[in-house]
């Protein structure tokens, strides 16, 4: 249906067509992190059981899926200006699904094929593709779209690790990753078929855009000339470098502490925690100093690091694991909305794909770090030590705001 046929029909009513994107976006953030960010965390220990492979080559394709997918993610709000949100829903949801053939692999070079495939798939699934769409159908509750679509990444790893853990239980590695394919392509791509059509298009707003919009190439230029972008991306991307690094090798550190089955409901419990941080916030967000709010995020993961490297006790690990999630939905929630708040919304798309970027090209070496650190001192500690350092410079650096353009 096309949505231009709505257009009275105003953002603060539960009949805009907007909200039903909100829900489509919702599944395929479920997919994506699910499969795509979680997920690494149970192949690099699936794969390390089963090949054999040092966890330091395994964590190597973990970087590189992250890398590769920065510089697609860097133009995802081209390819939606090209080919129509639709279409790039739809080959994201494919190469996703392809990408996790990764249950396949035999050879390390096959590793490095697979999440070459995954990082196009995770470009199509991810925060650039999601919020680039939602700010195509959202203006005034853009902030709210976005942070109740995102609570999809959170629910991706609620029900994601458990269900790949028990099909791996079941199916076997190769099965399982096959089950999960056949599942995200039968329920996304008619569900993008059926209910993403043709975003509004205000007249005020398409007038303005097309008299004086700035060119992608010159935004880009501008803000990584500008201060008050540079602290929100190069902070973020920090404290990301740590968090990705430490949740991909989370269910490894924890496995040879508490077990698998403990494992499994510690991430299970982190990614619950987010969804509760993330829906506690938004009833305060707007209300706050959102560079504050992040500052504070960074500190608590350090604290929560802190506690599971110095501590024994099975229950305080738990713990440790569910206050560090509290902050992860945010820390993927947060840039957007500082984006949209300190810079021209004209900016909004390509900015989110250029901080997306950055913070992916950074956190891309989280988990191969982790694993070169771990396999050098034979142990979590010194890599999670290092993750506390990080944390606590990017609570710092997110402080400093220059003068937004």
């Amino acid at each position: 249906m096309d949505a231009s046929s709505h257009r009275p029909v105003p953002e603060t009513s539960i009949r805009y067509d907007g909200w039903r994107i909100v829900v489509v976006c919702f599944l395929l953030a479920t997919f994506g992190w699910g499969l795509g960010f979680y997920g690494q965390s149970v192949y690099v220990a699936e794969l390390h059981r089963l090949r054999g492979w040092p966890t330091s080559l395994i964590s190597s394709g973990t970087t590189f899926f992250y890398l590769f997918g920065a510089l697609l993610v860097a133009f995802v709000a081209e390819a939606i200006k090209a080919f129509g949100q639709r279409n790039c829903l739809i080959a994201g949801t494919l190469a996703m699904a392809a990408g996790i053939a990764i249950g396949q692999v035999r050879e390390p070079w096959q590793l490095y094929l697979a999440n070459a495939v995954l990082a196009f798939g995770w470009a199509g699934t991810s925060l650039g593709v999601i919020t680039n769409t939602l700010g195509l159908w959202f203006d005034s509750k853009r902030g709210m779209a976005i942070s109740l679509a995102l609570n999809g990444a959170s629910f991706g790893g609620i029900v994601g690790v458990p269900l790949l853990v028990a099909g791996i239980g079941y199916f076997g590695f190769p099965g399982a990753m096959i089950v999960a394919a056949l599942v995200m392509i039968a329920l996304m791509v008619p569900v993008i078929l059926i209910f993403v059509g043709r975003p509004p298009v205000p007249a005020h707003t398409a007038a303005t855009a097309s008299a004086d919009a700035p060119s992608p190439t010159q935004i880009r230029k501008d803000a990584l000339r500008d201060p008050a972008f540079l602290s929100v991306s190069i902070a973020f991307a920090l404290v990301l470098f740590a968090q990705v690094g430490f949740i991909v090798h989370l269910i490894a550190f924890l496995d040879g502490v508490i077990g698998r089955e403990r494992a499994t409901v510690a991430m299970a419990l982190l990614t619950a925690m987010a969804v509760i941080g993330r829906v506690l916030f938004s009833f305060v967000i707007d209300r706050m100093n959102q560079r504050l709010a992040s500052s504070l995020s960074f500190a608590s993961q350090a604290v929560a690091l802190a506690i599971l490297i110095n501590v024994q006790n099975d229950v305080a690990l738990i713990a440790a694991c569910a206050l560090f999630g509290f902050s992860v939905g945010n820390l993927i929630t947060l840039p957007a909305l500082i984006v949209q708040r300190e810079f021209d919304p004209r900016s909004f798309g390509v900015l989110i794909s250029l901080i997306t970027a950055i913070n992916q090209i950074t956190y891309a070496f989280g988990p191969g770090v982790v694993g070169l650190l771990r396999d050098f001192s034979d142990s979590y500690a010194l890599p999670f030590n290092v993750c506390i350092g990080v944390e606590l410079i990017a609570a710092v650096l997110i402080l400093i705001r220059g003068r937004a353009r």
